[in-house]
């Protein structure tokens, strides 16, 4: 039996998690699919920072003020899927001091909190930094725990009327005319939805899902290493002081620690190569700027995939500029009833949501606004039922399975 809806999201990460449920607080049906457990793709393989803009504020101040934005709405309602850690850059002996100097001053023009600590300062803060750390600024970083955020996104629409369906891949797209009238499904579901309006929200998948709708979107898909090691001594995430590279972000857990990672581009999200010089590259680099972590116990190690859009890093020259998002409307290329959301940061997944949910909204004829950012999470102050969220909606990944209980969330 065919099912119908207003709206079908092609996608259950972050952001698509975070549609349905912006969505479905609008009073819109919605049904979102995902080939695996929620969060499967690259939402819960990250490292899990919670940026607080500083990472890009003399690059892009735009994408910087955007997510000190994102990271302070998120502090209100998301409860215990964010832990409140503070961060660090630390200038090492090699490190420019000019770098150092302007992002602490592009921090203080766009508004980013910032405190200036000399080197004592900074081992009064985290007592294990090498000697020749000779500065550091304080930043409100913070850490995420993407399990437990996506599955709570995922329930709230639930409790709204949307159908969230995983396990349940899409396998083919009817187009007629200018519109796609029908989108197969297999796995669980195995049916056929109709829908007024599509949104894909496949990320690093985000092209293959545009073609079967007629529709080029170019990815390009770009992993990166993370490693988990036993270390339970860190306050603040830590962030080298220099140019983004391999190796320049240490991310605490409770017992852990998170070192990552690496930027590499590949063909395709699902088939690709990992290399051992990128453990030994990122642990030897986090390891300048914590030094137990060189020979620290490896709990697990996880290659995520970046969902990049490949026009946006051409024009920006790759790795170092903040990748901002990218919502395109395919009527443009003929299909009327097609987006695509795509690019960003998990710390910017609740704005990329309102901008596409305004756009769906906005189609659809829907005059209700956006309520996400001032609306706390289901379960926000209670671990337990976030991770019974986790559970339901088989929301695990190697990013915090330290952290959110459960079977079998320890990784590989």
């Amino acid at each position: 039996m065919t099912l119908r809806t207003d709206v079908l999201v092609v996608g259950g990460g972050a952001t698509g998690a975070g549609i349905a449920r912006d969505l479905a607080l609008r009073g819109v049906d919605v049904v979102l699919v995902e080939r695996d457990g929620l969060s499967g793709g690259t939402s819960s393989r990250s490292h899990g920072l919670l940026h607080s803009g500083a990472r890009y504020a003399p690059g892009d101040p735009i994408g910087a003020e955007e997510c000190i934005q994102e990271r302070r709405i998120l502090g209100e309602i998301a409860g215990a899927c964010v832990r409140d850690t503070g961060g660090l850059f630390v200038e090492l002996a090699a490190d420019d001091p000019d770098y150092f100097r302007a992002k602490h001053d592009a921090c203080v023009d766009i508004g980013i909190p910032v405190t200036l600590l000399d080197g004592d300062a900074a081992r009064d803060r985290v007592p294990d930094l090498p000697p020749d750390v000779r500065r550091a600024m304080a930043v409100p970083d913070a850490v995420i725990y993407p399990s437990r955020l996506v599955a709570a996104n995922a329930a709230d629409a639930r409790d709204h009327g949307a159908r969230i369906l995983t396990h349940t891949p899409v396998e083919e797209m009817h187009v007629a005319g200018d519109r796609v009238t029908g989108v197969r499904v297999g796995g669980r579901v195995d049916d056929t939805i109709e829908a007024e309006y599509v949104v894909n929200a496949a990320g690093a998948w985000a092209g293959q899902v545009a073609a079967m709708a007629d529709v080029d979107v170019e990815m390009q898909p770009n992993r990166g290493v993370m490693i988990a090691v036993d270390y339970g001594d860190l306050g603040p995430v830590l962030n080298r002081s220099r140019d983004p590279g391999d190796g320049d972000i240490v991310v605490p857990h409770e017992d852990q620690v998170v070192l990552g990672t690496t930027s590499v581009d590949v063909a395709a999200p699902d088939d690709f190569e990992t290399a051992d010089w990128e453990l030994d590259r990122v642990r030897a680099e986090c390891a300048k700027m914590l030094p137990p972590v060189a020979e620290a116990e490896t709990i697990r190690t996880w290659w995520g995939v970046r969902p990049l859009y490949a026009p946006d890093e051409a024009a920006r020259g790759g790795r170092g500029i903040s990748r901002g998002f990218f919502l395109l409307d395919h009527e443009d290329a003929g299909v009327t009833n097609v987006a695509s959301i795509v690019g960003g940061k998990l710390t910017t997944y609740r704005a990329m949501a309102e901008a596409t949910a305004d756009l769906v909204a906005e189609r659809l004829g829907v005059d209700d606004p956006c309520v996400t950012a001032d609306r706390r999470l289901p379960g926000a102050d209670d671990p337990k039922r976030l991770d019974e969220f986790a559970a339901t909606f088989d929301a695990d990944g190697p990013s915090d399975a330290d952290v959110v209980s459960g079977p079998d969330r320890n990784g590989s």
